[in-house]
């Protein structure tokens, strides 16, 4: 016969558990964040060390010409490509190769089968909408987002902002010209598995008359 001290008794043991829980949980989401943000401060320092060198090796500032072809690789051999800037909204993280669950934990992932930054095409880029790319919800058309690789610097603007089914693929196909595209989980605030996908479109700023960098 269940009494009412055993009861209180069981209710104090579940709500010790479910507390429990919490503070592990979040001591694990705390665990990751840090982990994160470690990752890409040391990232960035390497990044800025290799153009510091690639600079130095070219006894001058890097200049952005023309669009290179898609043979013309940008990425370190431990796969970062660069780092994305978009001041407004004050993002700004350390871009890696692929969209792993390991590398979007720590960095923005550069999708697989979209070229890089300075290549004719399209550019894709994913991050996760709770961490690094959480700042896309406040993204407005003709915002600057400025992608720095191992090979320069690249100016884009958005175009256009859409909430897609995570099935619309065609969101990534290729471009005629020079053009970047950000995926993210949406809605921003949603528990669990987004049901969509945020997507940003954004083109390539042209280099002015003269040829000065971009």
């Amino acid at each position: 016969m269940v009494t009412e001290k055993s009861m209180g008794q069981l209710l104090w043991w579940v709500q010790r558990v479910l507390f429990t829980g919490a503070v592990l949980a979040l001591g694990y989401c705390g665990f990751i964040l840090v982990n994160a943000w470690i990752f890409q401060g040391r990232a960035s320092h390497e990044l800025e060390s290799r153009l510091h060198d690639r600079r130095a090796a070219s006894t001058g500032p890097l200049r952005m010409g023309p669009a290179v072809l898609p043979e013309v690789q940008a990425v370190a051999p431990d796969g970062l490509i660069g780092r994305i800037e978009i001041p407004r909204i004050g993002l700004s993280a350390v871009v890696f190769q692929g969209i792993g669950k390991h590398t979007l934990r720590l960095a923005v992932g550069h999708i697989p089968g979209t070229v890089l930054p300075g290549q004719f095409g399209n550019t894709g880029l994913a991050g996760h909408r709770d961490t690094f790319f959480r700042p896309l919800r406040r993204i407005l058309q003709n915002d600057l987002i400025t992608v720095t690789t191992l090979r320069g610097e690249y100016r884009y603007r958005v175009v256009s902002t859409r909430v897609v089914d995570p099935s619309e693929v065609s969101v990534l196909r290729p471009t005629a010209n020079e053009t970047l595209t950000l995926v993210t989980c949406h809605p921003f605030n949603f528990v669990g598995a987004a049901p969509n996908r945020f997507v940003v479109f954004a083109e390539r700023l042209r280099e002015p008359t003269g040829g000065s960098a971009d």
